[in-house]
Order: structure tokens, then sequence, then C-alpha cells
């Protein structure tokens, strides 16, 4: 990636954001304004990029919740709301009454050559729904986070066979 110079500040990077077109430094867009023509008038405010310099050394900005997402799911513990199939019982991840349509979706996939439009109004699902659902570690008792697999807490609905099984299908297809 190539360094960009922050049109506020000057300050140059190879990970300033862009906000209306106009490339910026993340100190300088965190504080910018969300309206375009405000936002032109912050730009033109300029201001010397050293003076930035200490809010760029002590600036965690959103890394703190990061870690600590990254550690929670590294725990086994699930970082989003409950798929379909489960439901959060006292901050825990349990299969709801339903969950044996998961194990349907999956095997019916696999084995049969309806499509996806199909297969999603059989179960009243859209069709990114369904691909979701196909493509969920949490399904085989895993977490997935910040493209990292980690051992779930909870009780797989469907084996990691037939779960891989339906992968290969996906990447055969080339479904995304």
């Amino acid at each position: 990636m190539a360094k960009t110079k922050c049109t506020k500040c000057g300050y140059e990077s190879d990970s300033n954001l862009e906000k209306f077109y106009t490339p910026i430094c993340s100190i300088c867009f965190r504080f910018a304004p969300n309206n375009e023509e405000n936002f032109k008038n912050y730009i033109n405010e300029k201001i010397n990029s050293e003076s930035l310099d200490t809010f760029r050394k002590f600036s965690e900005i959103g890394s703190l919740q990061k870690k600590a997402m990254i550690e929670k799911a590294s725990q086994g513990n699930l970082m989003s709301r409950a798929p379909f199939g489960y439901k959060l019982e006292n901050r825990e991840l349990v299969p709801t009454q339903n969950f044996r349509e998961v194990e349907e979706i999956f095997e019916e996939f696999l084995t049969t050559s309806i499509s996806l439009t199909q297969l999603a109004k059989k179960h009243n699902l859209s069709v990114n729904g369904l691909k979701k659902i196909l493509k969920n570690f949490t399904y085989i008792g895993k977490i997935k986070f910040n493209n990292q697999i980690h051992e779930g807490k909870h009780k797989p609905i469907i084996s990691s066979t037939l779960f891989n099984h339906v992968q290969n299908k996906l990447e055969k297809l080339g479904i995304k």
C-alpha cells in the first residue's frame, strides 16, 4: 500500500483513511464532521502533524476493545448474536427447538441438486441468510472471529464431516 498524506495535518502513512474522497489520518478522521460542507471547512483549518503526535503515540482507538473480543473468542465465546438454530441462555449458546432444521439444510444442500434460491425459499430464508448458515463454523462447535477459528464452549449441531463436505461443494460451485 502506498503512503498518502493527510490533507488536514500532512501526516504521511500507508494506513491513512478516506472521507469524502479526501485522504485523512486516523486522528483527524476521528474528529472530522460527517457533514460534507462542515468537513470541507474542517479540512481547510490546517494543523501541524507534529502537534498530533502525542495522540498518535497514545491512541489505541478501538484496539483495546478488539483485543478483549479476540480474547473472549479464544475462550470459546460467541462474538455476535445467536445464529439460526441456537439461542442465548444465561450467556450460553444452546440449540433451539428448530436446531434439526439446520442439519436438514446442510444435508439437502449436499445431497440434492436444489438451487440456493429454492432451498432458501423452502426454509423461509434469504439466499444470503442461507449462505451464512452454510458457512457458519458455529454449527460444528467452533467460533470464528477476526479470521481465526477457536474451539467453542457450545454443543455442535452438525458433524464437521458434513460441514466440510458442504464447504467443498460450495467451493466447487464457486459460491462465495
